[in-house]
């Protein structure tokens, strides 16, 4: 039962940074508008990810697989 609300908590957390993250990360409209407009010579141009914007990659795809562990942690938590 504590488990079950402790993986509770941690998922709402774990979400919540998640949606910071996201809404932290740099624009992409010049991309988007680029493939919209028929530019997509510059849109599948591998770009390095460099700064604040790896950084933020980067704790984006940590928070995301561990938002994922933590739901099915809690699944199995409470159906056993």
């Amino acid at each position: 039962m504590i488990v079950e609300k402790t993986l509770t908590v941690a998922l709402i957390v774990v979400g919540f940074m998640l949606i910071v993250t996201v809404m932290m990360q740099p624009s992409k409209q010049q991309d988007a508008l680029s493939a919209l407009s028929g530019g997509a010579g510059d849109l599948f141009a591998e770009r390095k990810s460099r700064g604040f914007e790896a950084v933020m990659r980067r704790a984006t795809s940590v928070l995301g697989a561990l938002w994922f562990i933590i739901g099915f942690a809690l699944m199995y938590v409470s159906a056993h």
